[in-house]
């Protein structure tokens, strides 16, 4: 894991025959991400991004709560 002003690279990975890909272990470890954790797939012209949900959740919920004030 090579890591540079709060930015990480992991290393390659492959697509299995599913559509499938494996996240390295040290970027499950630094994300908190167990078997079983709810990601988000998001997107751009760029790339592709995976998010918690929880993290999405949150981020949803203090937004909704600015809107009610």
């Amino acid at each position: 894991m090579q890591e540079k002003d709060g930015k990480y690279i992991f290393g390659v990975v492959k697509v299995g025959d599913k559509g499938q890909v494996v996240i390295p272990r040290d970027a499950r470890k630094l994300y908190d991400i167990k078997p079983g954790d709810a990601l988000i797939v998001l997107g751009d012209q760029r790339g592709l991004a995976l998010l918690k949900t929880e993290i999405f959740q949150n981020a949803i919920d203090q937004a909704m709560e600015g809107l009610s004030q």
